[in-house]
């Protein structure tokens, strides 16, 4: 490497590395009362250094927002600066590349195939995470707070759960008393994951349905059939690869048609939180068949996620 880049990459690491050490030692504190082991030290807070760094009980996610001008030097340096502030080995330590736009429509992109999975507490609840194999390890983090709302609502209710990725809603829905809970997803890989998730946390399937279908088809057929809900949660992608009336699904576009769709199957005083982390999201909820909606974002959004930024993600809660 060249001595000028080589200089500016120590600089930058050595300040990344003490902003990390800093919030480390404060969060950790904060967090282990509360029993959660997964939260974020660093989400591009340095104009110059887009990386984001998340904590999983002993091991490191260490990401950089590419660019055209991204040198592959930059990461594993910013990697190793980072881990030796946290004294975490480097066999604990996994970095991603995470790329803006629509990625192909998928929801995680795959770069390995360990298939191996660490356990960590949210409270609790237990997940399973994959640090190895996708940008995305199979927790998403931010929404911690949206869980915990869930949860308090759910006793007594028939709770659907659309994208439901790994399932991690169902579970605090499950465990908050649900009557029944449903989650859908197109992925297999998906709800395999769900169903670890609802294992480890020992809520029999029973009362408790996984099923694999595209969110729109699943609402058609839930609509026809005469199926009904109490809460619900949808969280989508920001883009979809599985065509819908010969389209491809784009959360910016289609949302009203997609919570036109829920509401549909939702209960007289039903609750819908609905929730996207696309990035320059401009909702179109005013025609919407519902009682009331409410941006809830602020509440949401946890305060290791909070950012001079955009916000991680944006939810409103949708009363029917």
């Amino acid at each position: 490497m060249l001595p000028e880049p080589q200089a500016r990459f120590e600089r930058q690491a050595q300040m990344l590395a003490n902003r990390v050490r800093k919030r480390f030692k404060h969060l950790r504190k904060r967090f282990a009362h509360r029993n959660i082991e997964v939260f974020r030290l660093y989400d591009w807070d340095i104009p110059e250094i887009r990386a984001v760094v998340d904590w999983y009980d002993g091991h490191l996610v260490i990401g950089e927002y590419t660019r055209k001008q991204t040198v592959p030097e930059w990461l594993p340096f910013m990697g190793r600066a980072v881990a030796v502030a946290l004294g975490v080995p480097g066999g604990k330590v996994y970095l991603k590349a995470r790329r803006a736009g629509r990625q192909g429509g998928r929801r995680y992109e795959r770069i390995d195939h360990t298939d191996r999975k660490i356990i960590v507490n949210e409270r609790d609840l237990r997940f399973l995470v994959n640090p190895y194999d996708f940008v995305d390890t199979g927790l998403f983090s931010d929404h911690r707070d949206t869980r915990q709302m869930v949860g308090a609502m759910a006793a007594g209710r028939d709770f659907l759960n659309l994208y439901c990725y790994t399932g991690t809603f169902t579970c605090y829905a499950a465990k908050g008393g649900a009557r029944t809970t449903l989650s859908v997803d197109r992925a297999d890989s998906a709800l395999r994951w769900a169903r670890q998730n609802l294992d480890l946390n020992q809520i029999p399937l029973g009362n408790h349905t996984l099923v694999q279908m595209h969110a729109l088809d699943f609402l058609t057929k839930a609509r026809k059939g005469g199926y009904t809900y109490d809460l619900a949660v949808v969280d989508p992608p920001s883009y979809s690869t599985t065509r819908v009336d010969g389209e491809q699904f784009d959360i910016a576009r289609d949302h009203p048609r997609l919570l036109e769709a829920v509401i549909a199957v939702m209960r007289p005083g039903g609750t819908v939180f609905f929730s996207t982390n696309h990035q320059n999201f401009r909702p179109r909820l005013t025609g919407l068949a519902s009682r009331a909606i409410e941006e809830i974002t602020d509440q949401t959004i946890p305060e290791d996620y909070i950012r001079k930024r955009a916000p991680i993600h944006r939810c409103w809660r949708i009363a029917v």
